[in-house]
């Protein structure tokens, strides 16, 4: 494990990277203050450079939020999003500090939607080091053929009403705004089920994010996915 003074560029700063994307976007972010402390354990427990946009987000920012928080991008945690990177993980992708995770989820959702690098556990023989986002409505990884860079770049200046059609209901602006970042949707039918294809004709809940991803992963594995 390197210690944090040698995981901080100060020469190539990835953050100025981001800070030009997230300026440059035609997306909406509210970039959530860091807590030092925090970051620096964060970054530490990460193992990740701060030259890397990955390593920018997680020392610079307490987390980013995606189109009025939509989608929540993880940092070193903020009260709006108390969520770190390496914490967010730890149990799911890995199980202690050191350890080399199958995949690293990277941001998510308020539909329960994830967004994970996969690295051998999501797909053995595809896409290592890809983006694949976690469908609600199918309860499948899918690979987005895109790195975390691009996937940052995607939440600036993607199509993210496109990418999420389907997903929109009336007035989501209105519940989004109403919880916070360790919060997600729990959708009753499921979003899979063909009684829960219709976005609107749904009832929905907050629930605690923990809750919706243990209960798809227990899912899919029922399903045999």
């Amino acid at each position: 494990m390197k210690p944090v003074n040698e995981l901080i560029n100060t020469k190539e700063p990835g953050w100025n990277l981001v800070k030009e994307w997230i300026k440059d976007g035609k997306n909406q972010i509210e970039i959530l203050p860091k807590d030092s402390a925090r970051a620096e354990q964060a970054l530490y427990q990460t193992q990740v450079t701060t030259r890397s946009p990955m390593g920018a987000v997680i020392y610079e920012t307490g987390g980013l939020l995606v189109d009025h928080g939509w989608i929540r991008v993880l940092g070193s945690g903020h009260e709006k999003l108390d969520r770190t990177l390496p914490g967010w993980n730890e149990g799911k992708s890995y199980s202690q500090t050191g350890e080399q995770p199958g995949f690293l989820l990277i941001a998510d959702d308020v539909t329960g939607g994830f967004f994970a690098i996969n690295a051998g556990g999501i797909a053995a023989q595809e896409g290592i080091g890809s983006v694949f986002y976690f469908a609600p409505d199918t309860l499948e990884w899918e690979n987005m053929e895109i790195s975390y860079s691009d996937f940052i770049s995607f939440c600036c200046s993607g199509d993210i009403e496109g990418f999420y059609s389907a997903f929109r209901w009336k007035g989501w602006r209105e519940d989004v705004a109403a919880i916070n970042g360790n919060q997600a949707f729990s959708f009753v039918p499921f979003l899979f089920s063909r009684e829960g294809k219709d976005i609107n004709n749904v009832s929905k809940k907050a629930v605690p994010v923990e809750e919706v991803w243990s209960l798809q992963m227990d899912l899919r594995e029922q399903l045999g996915h």
